[in-house]
């Protein structure tokens, strides 16, 4: 008989506190301070015990219009995480038949959503300079039954971003074809400069957020989007969260939003710290090279396929041997995910001075005369 197959996640929630936690882009740069007061109010005021208001806290909502420059009537949906979102906006918008324009490497959870709507996905391959979609790979892929394009900034797993330009031009493609462009922006505050697409073509863009990377509250479960009056009221019509969604999250939402200027720039400089080290790890060990460097983001893809081991290998190895969890590319790549594993790095020094002494070690024994890694 063999032994069950290996769970990685089961395994590393069960030592939590003995993880470098580097799988899911996850921020734990964020001060305490920033977040738990809040918290830890909205429980000693039992704020648990009753419904919050079904749209959300005003002033909550009133802290997301400033963070994305909106007016103060502009409709903001909040949700349970961003995923919640995604899967309204594709049941209310996609028919059987439609195609959605995305990225190979990409982020899965999008394709699935659309796929339940009947949907088909059309995913152009970005592994490969300049790592992001280039307009005219969308200009190509646009056919009749083209419903949507989607555009992560930056984009999950490979951390390229778009410039100004690029995003333009994305928003003007979409608008000249009556079509929805979903601006996923869940690491938009990572790169020192961002552009929203919405600033160029409002009515055709639906912009999905989160709090779970930038501001340290994966756990928390909060994000929402943004739309047109009548686009919001037409994804809304599929909110699960009619009586809202969880009290105190929105509490640590909203005392994050409010700090936020004060430790976002700290945050930003050890992230690119992080990245700086990782790089210099990777150039030391052969048959490993990171596609992209610098990244706008707080991931990045190491490439590992010269080395002749398996993702998914390397992998259980630094979680089991060294407890440093890494993601094997195939999450989020069906194509090019045996090529790499990505990596995160809004961590601690010290959880980087764990990858930095795992990754050589873990692909030298994998390498060794029968360990087996391929």
């Amino acid at each position: 008989m063999t032994g069950a197959p290996f769970e990685p996640f089961r395994y590393a929630h069960d030592r939590f506190g003995e993880i470098a936690w580097m799988c899911q882009n996850t921020n734990h740069l964020v001060p305490r301070e920033a977040v738990e007061p809040a918290m830890l109010e909205a429980i000693r005021e039992r704020r648990y015990t009753m419904y919050p208001p079904g749209k959300g806290d005003p002033e909550l909502l009133d802290l997301v219009r400033r963070d994305f420059g909106l007016a103060p009537a502009d409709p903001v949906i909040l949700t349970a995480g961003g995923t919640e979102s995604l899967y309204m906006l594709e049941r209310a918008l996609f028919r059987a038949g439609d195609e959605l324009i995305s990225s190979d490497p990409g982020y899965p959870i999008i394709h699935r959503f659309a796929e339940l709507s009947g949907a088909v996905v059309r995913a152009s391959p970005v592994y490969a300079p300049p790592y992001r979609l280039a307009i005219e790979q969308v200009k190509e892929a646009i056919g009749p039954k083209t419903r949507m394009i989607l555009l992560i900034d930056p984009l999950n797993p490979l951390g390229s971003g778009y410039s100004r330009e690029e995003v333009r031009a994305f928003a003007e493609l979409a608008h000249d074809h009556h079509l929805y462009l979903l601006n996923d922006v869940t690491y938009r505050d990572f790169p020192e400069h961002h552009t929203l697409a919405r600033e160029f073509a409002p009515e055709q863009t639906i912009t999905v957020w989160s709090v779970s990377k930038n501001c340290g509250l994966a756990g928390m479960r909060l994000g929402g989007l943004l739309a047109t009056p009548d686009l919001a009221s037409a994804i809304g019509r599929f909110h699960t969260n009619d009586l809202g969604v969880d009290v105190v999250a929105q509490w640590a939402a909203r005392s994050a939003l409010l700090t936020k200027s004060s430790w976002l720039p700290a945050v930003r400089r050890q992230t690119r710290e992080n990245e700086a080290r990782i790089r210099d790890v990777v150039a030391r060990v052969g048959g490993t090279a990171l596609p992209l460097f610098p990244g706008a983001a707080n991931m990045l893809a190491i490439d590992i396929a010269d080395t002749g081991i398996a993702p998914e290998r390397l992998q259980e190895e630094m979680l089991r041997r060294d407890g440093v969890f890494v993601r094997s590319g195939a999450y989020v790549s069906p194509k090019f995910g045996h090529r790499f594993v990505r990596v995160s790095y809004s961590n601690p020094p010290s959880d980087i001075e764990r990858f930095a002494r795992s990754f050589p070690a873990a692909v030298a024994r994998l390498r060794a005369p029968g360990a087996g890694a391929s």
